[in-house]
Parts: structure tokens; sequence; C-alpha cells
């Protein structure tokens, strides 16, 4: 491939590398000789960088030269330092709504429609503990109903575990622990379980199953006098899970409008070109979402608080706008009251990819959002209600915000990485999209589309997003992923800012 950079706006100062491998020092490329060997993702000085001078990429400044670099030179962590964080007032309210796009007609896929009209792009019989007490035995169950039950009920795609950690030794009347006893209520009543969620209790815990799921009365509890021994415990998870699949396997799909898609973005792993090829053409993607009326979340309070009047000026009201302002004010008082701030965010992966902080992190998530307005604010562990483009404020860790917008009621999850993860989630398929060819072909089968095409076969941005709507169009009718096609399922994590007693 010849030397390639790639400038992402006429007001950038630096580009990043192109080429696997990246390019050696003394490359000539578009008119600059490297000073130094610079791997791929990585940033070059366009001109020469005093110190003290802004570094401007996606036409923002995402820090400034602690050092004089010249044209040429690499870019990187260690050369420039990090603004502060933009202030919370005097931001760009919303502006009046230009010309809407065309409505997006005619799409749909097939679909499990639920009693309260959600659609699920899975059916799937859900097993919840009330208590961390009886992960172990619930595991148990399950494993079993997939060996023992499952396979004579063909049209139940699968049975998990809701494995989670609360219940008993936290502070379940803390403000903060709100938070985690919604999330729990969410998910189980997510489209692809059906509203068919069971449940397994203790006993004793602080967690009663009655606050839990005030309406849930399928529950079986292992103090009850009448499990006498391990086995009796079982039994009865079995027995009632049996009557469960009996009902979703009476289940059909059925043709669906694109309206009922409920689609989750994240992205874990990001290097440099996230911002380039997976996450802008996510964006496009979702904007046809949003088009044809559905539904699409994009999270991650510390990966969009730099770019914050991004947000605020693309509200559809003064009050969403509001309600964003406030989920970045709470998450900036969480960080500070835990000695930290945004900065942890970046991890030793993300720099080894390019990105030297967080200014510059959150530029590229925020590119999978779109372009469509912000249309609603869905806080931690709420279910979504409105339609568009929603921020479910979340943190940036791809469990928590994974399992916060499996509460939010997401039916297809889309995660983009340019370092490689192996992240999957049992309760929705997960659609891996990458931001190189190199890591497409090294994991191959861990890897559902390669967005790094828009580099190495000059693919569009446009079709790369048409592409990647198709995809979801066809994962929500039931096409396995690769984590699916794997068995690929990382654990829920619950955000408890409650305290733990």
């Amino acid at each position: 491939m010849t030397p390639r950079l790639i400038r992402l706006d006429a007001a950038d100062n630096v580009a990043v590398v192109a080429n696997d491998g990246g390019l050696a020092k003394g490359t000539e490329v578009e008119g600059l000789r490297l000073t130094d060997t610079i791997p791929q993702a990585h940033k070059v000085a366009l001109i020469d960088l005093a110190a003290g001078a802004p570094v401007l990429r996606y036409g923002a400044r995402i820090g400034v030269a602690a050092a004089a670099i010249p044209a040429g030179g690499w870019v990187n962590e260690t050369n420039i330092d990090m603004p502060a964080a933009p202030a919370l007032s005097n931001l760009p309210r919303p502006a009046p709504a230009p010309p809407g796009r065309a409505p997006l007609e005619g799409h749909t896929f097939e679909g499990f429609r639920t009693a309260d009209g959600s659609v699920g792009s899975r059916n799937i019989l859900a097993i919840t503990n009330t208590v961390q007490c009886v992960s172990g035995v619930v595991g148990h169950a399950v494993d079993r109903i997939r060996r023992e039950i499952l396979p004579r009920f063909p049209a139940v795609d699968d049975v998990v575990a809701l494995d989670h950690t609360n219940g008993c030794g936290v502070a379940i009347d803390a403000p903060g622990a709100a938070i985690p006893i919604r999330t729990l209520q969410n998910i189980a009543r997510n489209p692809n379980l059906a509203g068919s969620t069971m449940a397994v209790s203790l006993g004793c815990e602080k967690l009663q199953p009655a606050r839990l799921f005030p309406d849930l009365p399928d529950l079986v509890t292992l103090q009850d006098e009448s499990h006498v021994g391990f086995e009796a415990m079982i039994a009865a998870i079995l027995t009632m899970a049996e009557q469960h699949l009996t009902r979703l396997n009476a289940r059909r799909r059925e043709t669906c409008p694109a309206s009922d898609l409920v689609v989750g973005l994240q992205c874990g792993g990001s290097d440099a070109l996230s911002g380039v090829t997976a996450n802008p053409a996510l964006g496009i993607a979702a904007d046809l979402i949003v088009r044809a009326g559905g539904t699409v979340l994009f999270s991650e309070v510390t990966e969009v608080r730099d770019g914050i009047d991004r947000l605020t000026a693309r509200a559809e009201t003064p009050e969403i706008a509001e309600a964003l302002i406030r989920e970045m004010a709470w998450y900036d008082s969480y960080l500070e009251a835990g000695q930290s701030d945004r900065s942890a965010n970046t991890t030793p992966g993300n720099k080894t990819g390019g990105l030297s902080n967080i200014v510059e992190k959150a530029m590229g998530s925020i590119s999978k959002s779109g372009s469509m307005p912000i249309s609603g604010v869905v806080r931690p562990g709420e279910r979504a209600h409105a339609k568009g483009l929603l921020f479910a404020a979340t943190p940036a860790s791809d469990f928590i915000c994974g399992t916060l917008q499996l509460a939010a009621g997401i039916n297809v999850h889309v995660f983009t990485t340019g370092r490689g993860t192996p992240y999957g989630l049992a309760e929705v398929p997960v659609l891996k999209v990458v931001t190189r060819s190199d890591l497409a072909r090294r994991w191959h089968d861990l890897v559902d589309i390669d967005a790094g095409r828009i580099i190495s076969e000059n693919q569009t941005l446009e079709a790369m997003g048409q592409e990647i709507f198709h995809a979801i169009l066809a994962t929500a009718s039931g096409r396995k992923t690769c984590a699916e096609r794997l068995g690929l399922r990382n654990q829920l994590a619950l955000f408890n800012p409650g305290p733990v007693t």
C-alpha cells in the first residue's frame, strides 16, 4: 500500500498513518518526510508545532504540544498535554431543526413480538437470581436445562442465567442502590427474554423478591422447607423452566417494521482508526435506523464528556440538552468522590492504538452516533421509551455499558473495536465491527464486519454504513453472529454507585 495519511478535518494539524505496520522514519508521504518511525493509526504532525501550540484532530483541540514537535514528527501521549474538561455552562443549545431527512420506508426484519408490543430478535428463557448467594445453583440448573430439556424445544434459542452480585451485603436503600435494582427489573423485561423471566431466591436476602419483582409469580426459593437436599432445589427449577419453555416454543417470528429495532452502540478496545472507519460507518447505519423509525442508543459518559458541546447542539429540545448536562455533571461528581477524573478512562491498549487521551477518544466515540437530533436521555438502569437517537447514560466499561443497554431494552448490540476484544452477551446478539483489515484477518472467526476496508479497499463510509444497517436487520431476523456461534458470553456487570456494607 502506498504510504498514506488520513486527515479528518481541514483545520487539523495532525493526521494518522493508514498503513498496516506503520511507516518507517524517513518515509516520504504527502509532502512530508517522517522524522520518526510511526505505528499504524498514530498521529503525524503536518506542520511544525511549537511548545504550547494546540494539537487539532476532528477539528477539535485534543491537546497542546508539551514540547516542540517538527513536521513529520510522531505525536503521542508523551509529547502532548490534555486540556481541561469543557465547562458545563454556556453550552450551545439546540438550533432550529434542519430540514428533516426523508423517512426510510420498506425495511423489515423477522422478530418475536411480545405482549407489551416490543420485539425481540431472539427467543430466550432467562433465569435470574435475586441474590448472589444462589448463583452457583442457578448456573448448575441452567447447564442441566441446556443439556436435558432445551433440545425438545427447537423454537427457543437459549436459556441463560442473569447472574449478578447484588441482593445482599449492599445498602439497598441508599440513593445509588436504586440503579442496580431498576437495572435488574428492566433486564427481566428485555424483549429478547419475552417477559418470561423466572427467578431463584435464597429467602433471607436484603433485596426480597417481592421488592425486586413485585409482579413475578414464577419464583423458586431455596430456603423453602419443601426442598430437602440439593436435587430437590434443582428439580423445582427444572420443572418451572419446562413450563416456560413450553410457552416460548409456541412463539414464531413475524415480519416487523424496522421501526421496532432498538439498537445499542458501543465501542471497546478503541484505536485512533475507530473514529475514521468503524464508528463513522456505524453512525451512518444509526442514521438509517432512525430514519426508518427505529431507536438507537449511544452511551459512555466519559467518552462523550469532552464533546458535550456537540451533543447539546444536537438536542431536539432545550430540556434534552439540560438532561445531557445533568448526566455529565452527575458523573463528574461521581468521579471526583472517587478521587479520579475522566483521564482514568484511556487504557494502555488505547494508547498503543494511537489514542493519546480521552479527548481524542471522545471525538471518535461520538462519531458512531451519526448526525440525527438527540431525542432523549435514558438514565442508568431505566428502560427507553422514546424513539429516535437516545443517549443512554452509562459508564464506559464494556460490561457495565452492555448491561445497562440491556436494561434499556435493546434487541441488537453493535460493538466496534480497533485493538480487538472477544466481548459477547448471552441475552442479545452482538455484531462485532473492527476498524482495521489486519485485525479482521487475524481474528477472522471473531469479527462480523471489517470496516477497515474503508482504507484497505477504498470502500466508502456510505457503503459501509449500508452494509452495517443490513447486517443489523439480518441479525435481528435470526442470523447468528460470530460471538453467538462461538458461545462467547460475558457476565452481566451491574453499576452500583451505592455503598457495600
